[in-house]
């Protein structure tokens, strides 16, 4: 994912998290919104993993693996949305334990219901 991909400010992560909708499973939150102003650009995600997944290492692991989840689903996503990303505690022990594929599924599944609600 190119850095122009991500959300990286502080305003546009409480903007989602304000005015977007949430979906939630046992391991992953995603807040969606779509954004007013160049609804034409492509999808934009944010993450958030907090200490309790783990030290710094860890947490940059999952980080880059949700990334790579998300480039992989990135295609088929509505233009124009920006996305928030939540992992809950327990997300890093079931990844190194079931891998990458099963981590890419929990993406993919958080996408649909987040679709399925109109976010």
């Amino acid at each position: 994912m190119s850095r122009r991909h991500r959300l990286s400010r502080s305003r546009d992560f409480d903007t989602v998290y304000r005015k977007g909708r949430s979906v939630s499973t046992r391991f992953l939150v995603l807040y969606a919104f779509p954004r007013e102003e160049g609804p034409e650009g492509e999808a934009r995600l944010g993450l958030a993993v907090s200490r309790q997944l783990g030290a710094a290492v860890e947490r940059n692991r999952l980080k880059r693996r949700l990334r790579a989840a998300f480039d992989e689903l990135c295609e088929g996503l509505p233009a124009g949305h920006d996305y928030v990303l939540i992992a809950r505690p327990g997300l890093a022990d079931a990844v190194e334990s079931r891998g990458f594929p099963w981590l890419t599924e929990r993406v993919a599944e958080v996408f649909s219901l987040a679709e399925g609600t109109g976010a």
